[in-house]
């Protein structure tokens, strides 16, 4: 995607932002969804960037390749829900390496959260998020993208992964509630 449409797609964001109602207490949630591979946490870093806002990634928090499902719960549980009451919120990681939990990271009272990775906008996370931003891309692209990133070992995890993707948006269609989606097959390796 050239420069200029990634700017634009931020942008139309951020006004988005500006304008929305929050959804989590005093907080409003920016949930970027989408399947594996659609840039989602590059989209995240430039949207937060741009709104001064900090960036939860679902990645510390999924526990495991069969943990999808639970972290949108463990993220609504630990973290929204309690943000949207005006109290401490914190979440566990996962170490991935090692495959077991790791250290909890506490989440300030802030006025605007992004939230990213697949499942973000999926209920019950999906009920406190102020704006909902889809990424779709080819699915050779994503395959690509992902695999260039994680290497060898989300390769042999693709298809396991890929079918708890498709069994969360088979049953939360999150493409449809979403305010903004974004194509990013046009992306370059660099930007997407």
């Amino acid at each position: 995607m050239p420069t200029d449409r990634l700017t634009d797609a931020v942008d139309r964001v951020v006004s988005l932002v500006r304008s929305a109602q929050p959804r989590c207490g005093a907080t409003k949630v920016i949930a970027i969804d989408g399947r594996s591979g659609t840039g989602k946490t590059t989209y995240a870093g430039l949207l937060a960037a741009a709104l001064g806002a900090p960036v939860l990634h679902l990645d510390d928090v999924y526990p495991g390749w069969d943990g999808l499902a639970a972290a949108v719960t463990t993220v609504e549980r630990d973290v929204l829900a309690p943000l949207a009451a005006g109290g401490p919120a914190a979440y566990e990681t996962w170490n991935w390496t090692d495959e077991r939990p790791g250290p909890s990271v506490v989440v300030p009272a802030t006025e605007v959260l992004v939230l990213e990775g697949v499942g973000a906008a999926a209920h019950p996370a999906g009920d406190h998020a102020a704006v909902v931003v889809w990424l779709e891309a080819d699915d050779a692209v994503r395959k690509e993208r992902a695999l260039s990133r994680d290497g060898d070992v989300f390769a042999r995890e693709w298809d396991r992964w890929a079918g708890h993707e498709e069994e969360l948006f088979g049953a939360d269609h999150v493409r449809d509630r979403a305010d903004v989606v974004v194509d990013t097959t046009a992306w370059s390796e660099r930007t997407g």
